[in-house]
């Protein structure tokens, strides 16, 4: 981690704040004593499977084709869960990515369903962003994947999505500014009205208030499996890869097209932030990965060679029809902040903190 992230601080020994909160939260998750990790995964399981008797299904799996999701789809399976995979979409799906999936649920046998989006108006949501200028394209995505998500649970009556989401991984938080708030329905509508006016029909959307009425009056959960058990990445991809012909991308969220070319290529260049920073320092301090080597990925672009960004590159010009020149136009202007739109991002701050406030006085 480096300046590039807001608020960073460092201690005598030259450790960041954020390296240091992470440590703290992965003692009581990722290096948890076995035996208790076990009975953890063993009462979840019994739970997720007691609470969908009856039903065609016991639990959503959200599925990207990366090995994190990968492979809590396949322990939910191993498991004796019954899980639906959901899939969403968004027409930057690599072949890579869609093979990995088509292997996977055919080998375990499981059903999915996938989400695919209206491309012409992802497309026109696109180039809003573009030309808004703020940092989270794909905030785009990932409210939709979770809006999908949270339909699939509710068309089975089902209680519980398992997320690749884990400690030992991506544990280390986001820095302000890097991304931006993913429930946020009204900065989307926002951003497509005042470029273009892009009118938002088929995209799935998830705002604060219906989080909040899903997870509170539904009782929706998400559950970061992995947390529930020793969990490698390496060790995973390793078995992925001899049981299920796997293939691995280079680095994490590398499954999508335009998610690699943004995290690679965009926002290093326009906004002067390097995800893998995030990314390598939670794995150096779940102890998967050694510092050097980290430090050595660091020095080369984020991609595995100069000819696969041009290829990436080009990819994305033509399915965007954008000119090499209107690429380099967007790079050289300046960022804008999320917040110059209207956004819902106050009301969940209101509501998280109220929420706190309430979980302090009841512990006290």
């Amino acid at each position: 981690m480096d300046t590039s992230a807001r608020a960073i601080r460092f201690d005598e020994n030259g450790i960041c704040n954020y390296c240091t909160d992470f440590s703290e939260r992965l003692k009581a998750v990722a290096l948890g004593h076995r035996a208790a990790k076990e009975e953890q995964l063993r009462a979840f399981v019994e739970r997720v499977s007691s609470e969908g008797k009856g039903k065609q299904y016991d639990c959503i799996v959200g599925v990207s084709g990366g090995v994190d999701s990968s492979w809590v789809l396949v322990r939910a399976v191993e498991l004796r869960l019954r899980p639906l995979a959901v899939h969403m979409d968004n027409g930057w799906n690599s072949e890579l990515a869609q093979n990995n999936i088509a292997n996977l649920v055919q080998s375990l046998g499981v059903d999915l369903y996938t989400h695919v989006v209206d491309w012409p108006e992802y497309k026109g949501l696109m180039q809003a962003f573009f030309d808004a200028d703020v940092i989270d394209v794909e905030l785009l995505y990932d409210n939709a994947m979770l809006a999908v998500n949270y339909q699939q649970a509710s068309r089975y009556g089902l209680k519980w999505i398992l997320s690749g989401s884990n400690q030992a991984t991506e544990g280390m938080a986001m820095p302000e500014g890097w991304n931006w708030l993913k429930y946020d329905k009204k900065n989307i509508r926002a951003i497509a009205h005042a470029h273009g006016n892009v009118p938002i029909r088929t995209l799935p959307m998830m705002g604060v208030l219906r989080y909040v009425w899903s997870s509170y009056a539904r009782r929706v959960r998400w559950a970061a499996m992995l947390d529930m058990m020793d969990f490698n990445k390496s060790n995973a991809m390793d078995s992925l890869r001899e049981r299920f012909g796997y293939k691995p991308y280079p680095y994490k969220h590398y499954e999508s097209i335009f998610t690699r070319f943004y995290q690679g290529y965009i926002l290093p260049r326009k906004f002067g932030v390097d995800k893998r920073r995030l990314h390598l320092s939670s794995l150096i301090i779940s102890g998967q990965i050694a510092r050097s080597d980290a430090i050595t990925d660091l020095e080369g672009i984020p991609y595995p060679s100069e000819s696969d960004l041009l290829g990436d590159k080009a990819y994305f010009l033509k399915k965007m029809g954008w000119t090499g020149a209107q690429l380099e136009q967007y790079l050289d202007r300046p960022e804008r902040p999320h917040s110059d739109y209207a956004s819902e991002k106050r009301l969940w701050d209101f509501l998280m903190n109220t929420y706190l406030r309430m979980r302090s006085l009841r512990a006290a």
